[in-house]
């Protein structure tokens, strides 16, 4: 018996952590002497090891065991032992995140086209300085791309489907056999493979985990849904995100709430589970309120108040023209349960979402814009004129659901307006391919005790091409942000409660940024990824404090 993917170490608390792995087949899977039995989907084998009973404060190193040989860790890693960090004594938290990764060799051609990986080169500086290991990573969505899968995958596909030539998704993942090659892919390189093995991961879902553009509208909602590849597609992606990323962002009560954990644990046929599994993908994309993507945690020591909550802003949308919003009025109610109306005080919030909710402030003109128009402020062909832009540019943030961003700066003032007010709220994305720091202050209320930041970093490995960056910065210019902005008033788009600026940034490299949170204090840190003496490192680009 082997391990086929894993060890993925997921919830970590003082006392207690959950470690996922995929088997060859089933078996008795052991870990620091807690057991847990694999079960099966889609001829695939799978468990989560609930680990209790350790020391607060420590760090344990871990063998993964499968009917009592030794799996893990490999014979011929050149890194060190995999371990298990429950949080520092002195509540000191360091989340390290990004999103956006491709996976292709590290030969001179794939280091051409994608540069060289900044999640290889996080674990490189770990092995070699162990104290700048983070204490969870957040992985901000498009961990695969099932519309422009790797090489390898795509040579897997045209073997096994040689008859699907000339279908537009011929070289698209199509099911849930298909993701697995695609999580196989990102996930065994070596380095990788051990720092996930190491750190805690939580993780959201973005487009790509789809396919492009996902929900940009409800035109391209009615489209995809008529072609007759899309009920697998959707099943699959659906049902191995929930095996292979959103399993593991649940602590063990909420795991024992789950149904469809409960399921797989009870069901004794693995037909069952399969069709139990399916179905609960299939009702998942057909009524969105059915299941919820987004989650918290809390880090550090308790009394310290770090929350991470962590927003689906992809699944749970409400596309019909008049009541547009990113968050449907369900998901919307939960995270201000677990923010603005939380049992306990929030010292620093860490508010994540894969798309950024504050972007360069000409694209935020734009995307305000382009709504209004799409939605018949310029008449008709206005509509189709700022559909056809919404998908071609991928209009699709937060500022293009001008509901929902009033939403979110309705929380915010919400939140600093408390009596205990949070000391930061630091707002956590990826997805636009480079990254950036901005200041931001709200209009409707002083708020001198809260610092209010976007941090926004992508990409991980995926950079854009030149003509990206130079659009970028041209919509980050003065004048074009005056000229957006008037465009956006004619077409009856008010201004938002907030203001804020770029105060770092752009950056197009691959690389990851990090916080560091202790006591009162917060430090962010971006570090972008390079080639040294042939390999690969972390270079610091910014340190900078609140």
């Amino acid at each position: 018996m082997q391990l086929k993917l894993g060890p993925l170490l997921r919830y970590v608390d003082e006392t207690r952590a959950t470690v996922w792995v995929e088997t060859t087949g089933p078996c008795e899977v052991e870990i620091l002497g807690h057991r847990a039995t694999t079960w099966s989907v889609h001829g695939h084998h799978y468990a989560l090891v609930l680990v209790e009973g350790l020391r607060p404060a420590t760090s344990t190193p871990y063998e993964v065991l499968l009917d009592g040989d030794v799996a893990w860790p490999l014979a011929d890693s050149p890194y060190g032992p995999s371990v298990i960090r429950t949080p520092r004594a002195d509540g000191t938290f360091r989340l390290t995140f990004g999103s956006c990764r491709r996976s292709a060799p590290f030969d001179e051609e794939g280091l051409k086209r994608f540069g060289p990986d900044a999640l290889v080169a996080l674990a490189e500086r770990m092995a070699a300085h162990s104290e700048e290991s983070p204490d969870a990573i957040l992985l901000l969505g498009d961990q695969v791309y099932a519309d422009d899968p790797s090489d390898a995958v795509l040579e897997q596909l045209r073997e096994a489907h040689g008859g699907r030539h000339g279908s537009e998704v011929a070289d698209e993942i199509g099911n849930f056999e298909e993701y697995t090659w695609l999580y196989y892919d990102a996930w065994t390189n070596p380095a990788v493979r051990w720092l996930f093995s190491t750190v805690p991961l939580c993780m959201l879902l973005d487009d790509h985990d789809l396919r492009d553009d996902w929900n940009t509208s409800l035109t391209w909602r009615r489209w995809v849904t008529s072609q007759p590849w899309w009920h697998d597609r959707v099943v699959g992606a659906y049902a191995s995100y929930w095996v292979y990323q959103h399993l593991g962002n649940l602590s063990p009560e909420q795991l024992t709430q789950d149904a469809t954990y409960r399921a797989m644990l009870t069901l004794d046929d693995e037909d069952e589970r399969t069709a139990y599994l399916d179905a609960f993908a299939w009702e998942a994309d057909e009524d969105p309120a059915s299941t919820r993507w987004s989650f918290y945690r809390d880090f550090g020591a308790r009394s310290r108040g770090v929350r991470l909550v962590a927003v689906d802003s992809r699944c749970s949308r409400h596309l019909e023209p008049d009541e547009r919003a990113m968050v449907d009025a369900h998901e919307w109610e939960w995270v201000r349960r677990h923010t603005v109306d939380a049992t306990q005080p929030i010292n620093h919030l860490l508010l994540a979402s894969t798309l950024p909710f504050l972007l360069a402030p000409g694209l935020h003109h734009l995307e305000g814009w382009d709504e209004a128009i799409s939605a018949g402020a310029w008449g008709p062909r206005g509509s189709r004129v700022g559909e056809k832009i919404r998908q071609e540019m991928d209009l699709e943030h937060w500022a293009s659901f001008r509901k929902s961003f009033d939403d979110v700066t309705d929380l915010l003032t919400d939140l600093v307006r408390d009596e205990n007010p949070p000391t930061s709220i630091l707002m956590l994305s990826g997805d636009v391919h480079c990254s950036y720091v901005t200041e931001a202050r709200l209009t409707a209320v002083d708020h001198p005790g809260t610092a209010i930041r976007q941090l926004t970093m992508s990409p991980f490995r995926n950079p854009v091409g030149k003509h990206i960056r130079v659009a970028n910065k041209v919509l980050d210019s003065r004048w074009m942000t005056t000229l957006l902005h008037k465009l956006a008033r004619s077409a009856g788009v008010r201004d938002v409660a907030a203001t804020w600026r770029t105060a770092y940034g752009p950056w197009f490299g691959n690389g990851v940024m990090s916080v560091t949170i202790a006591g009162e204090d917060w430090e962010v840190e971006v570090d972008h990824a390079a080639v040294t003496a042939g390999r690969q490192t972390l270079e610091r680009t910014l340190t900078y404090g609140g």
